[in-house]
């Protein structure tokens, strides 16, 4: 039994002894080939060192390959540069040499030929004496009639190319010119408005007309005190006449009298509560009128007094013309004519609108109306380009803009439109005469005749006393001096006629 324990433990020492030799070699097996791995691993990266290191040696030896040809082509367009500047500068030596050599046959051509004008000038004055000697004409006398037909000359020619420039000037710009124009009148609906300095007043019995007047006169009195309007109470059949200049008064008396005969009581104390309450009507009327208007046509921003005056303008009228529509009207055309040109529409409508402001101011100034308005323009801060426009509209200030131009123009095509105004039997018969008198005060012309409401002036001159291009001369000097001198609407056109007459007699 012992020994089958001292045989185990025996047995169980030498296994055990084994398992540890075996151990043993196992550890120095691994710890050789773990050596032979990191030597591997390191010659592994000494070799990759090796060709970083390579590769790094041949990119900085290309580098420094790739500098060197860099400044050895610098060197190359260096040495070029050096060469063409010393060309250059052989060139420059060269032309320098060649302008003295230039400059100097220029001195001796110089003095030659200040010789040469002193010898034709002595040419001349001995030549000079000669004429003299043989037409018995002196130097100033030949001078003066060789200037005088050269003025005749020049005074044709100028005359043919005048007309030369008229025509293509009419054919190009005119034609452009006409077009604008047309197309805006054509775009805008006109009206014809008619105001004048009366008003009728239809009553329904003539037994009215005795209440009107009032015991001795007094309601008729208090009445034209109260509105300032002459009332005129004759033998017309059941109608009253209102005579005043003042539109806005003659509205007042006729609103006043309405209500007077409507109601009945009429007597001075009532005549005045009736006129106060009309008169307020009419001003809140006249800002109503001024507020549509601006809202109508797209004006917006006004003051309110330049408002007052747009509504006020209903009640005014121009040469027959009603303001108010002519506004509206010069307003439209304004912005039509603005649009064509590729102008601002707006600002143009605006000036339109306000152009004849300067007619209707509370207080009556001793300022051209155009003036008047720009000032009132100014002070209610509206633009300075708006304030030049309705300043300038009739040329009274300079035109600093393209608006002023534009409102000049359909403010004339507005006011010289047919039927846009009513002129007076009187001024235009005037109007025609002078046109006429104006042709007659030429030498030669003989008679004259204003025709086409004097839109155009036909004068007749004398064959034997006028020739074909005095005639066009004569021509251009009337319509300048009408342009001049006179005022019309729209433009006159001249024609002067020149005929030749043979007449003989059978016997």
């Amino acid at each position: 039994m012992i020994l089958n324990i001292i045989i185990g433990i025996t047995a169980f020492t030498a296994g055990a002894a084994l398992c540890f030799i075996f151990f043993r070699m196992q550890r120095k097996r691994k710890a050789k080939e773990l050596n032979a791995e990191a030597d591997l691993l390191k010659k592994n990266k000494l070799i990759e060192v090796k060709e970083k290191f390579i590769a790094l040696k041949a990119e900085h030896e290309q580098q420094v390959q790739q500098r060197n040809a860099k400044v050895q082509a610098s060197e190359v367009k260096l040495q070029q540069r050096e060469m063409q500047l010393n060309q250059r500068q052989g060139d420059l030596q060269r032309k320098i040499n060649e302008n003295d050599t230039i400059r100097e046959n220029l001195e001796q051509q110089l003095s030659l030929a200040e010789m040469k004008r002193k010898e034709m000038e002595h040419a001349q004055y001995l030549a000079q004496e000669q004429l003299e000697t043989i037409s018995g004409l002196s130097a100033e006398q030949a001078k003066k009639q060789l200037i005088e037909s050269l003025k005749d000359e020049a005074k044709s020619g100028a005359m043919s190319y005048i007309n030369d420039i008229v025509e293509e000037a009419k054919m190009t710009a005119n034609k452009e010119a006409q077009k604008v124009v047309i197309k805006t009148i054509q775009r805008i609906a006109t009206e014809t408005a008619i105001e004048n300095s009366v008003t009728v007043f239809h009553i329904e019995s003539d037994e009215m007309k005795g209440r009107i007047i009032g015991r001795e006169g007094r309601n008729i009195r208090a009445l034209e005190a109260a509105t300032g309007v002459e009332i005129i109470v004759d033998d017309t059949p059941e109608a009253i006449v209102l005579s005043a200049f003042d539109p806005v008064r003659r509205e007042i008396a006729r609103l006043s009298l309405h209500q007077l005969v409507t109601d009945g009581r009429i007597h001075p104390a009532r005549i005045e509560e009736v006129v106060n309450k009309v008169h307020k009507q009419i001003e809140e009327e006249i800002i109503e009128i001024g507020k549509r208007t601006t809202i109508d046509l797209g004006v917006h921003g006004l003051h309110p007094e330049l408002i007052r005056m747009v509504g006020k303008m209903k009640y005014r009228s121009s040469y027959g013309q009603n303001l108010l529509q002519h506004a509206r009207e010069t307003a439209n055309l304004c912005a039509t004519m603005a649009a064509e040109l590729g102008l601002n529409p707006k600002k143009a409508k605006r000036a339109g609108l306000l152009h004849d402001i300067g007619k209707v101011p509370d207080d009556e100034p001793e300022l051209p109306h155009a003036i008047l308005g720009m000032r009132l323009a100014e002070k209610y801060k509206e633009k300075p380009d708006i304030c030049n426009a309705i300043g300038a509209h009739h040329e009274e200030i300079e035109m600093e803009t393209l608006l002023a131009p534009i409102v000049q123009v359909c403010d004339a095509i507005s006011g010289a439109r047919p039927g846009a105004r009513r002129e007076l039997v009187e001024a235009y018969i005037k109007r025609l005469s002078d046109l006429e008198n104006l042709a007659l005060s030429y030498p030669g012309v003989m008679k004259t005749y204003a025709i086409q409401a004097g839109r155009e002036l036909r004068v007749i001159v004398g064959a034997d006393k006028i020739d074909d291009k005095d005639a066009e001369l004569l021509s251009f000097d009337i319509a300048k001096k009408i342009q001049d001198e006179m005022t019309y609407p729209g433009q006159v056109k001249i024609t002067v006629i020149r005929e030749t007459r043979a007449i003989s007699y059978a016997k």
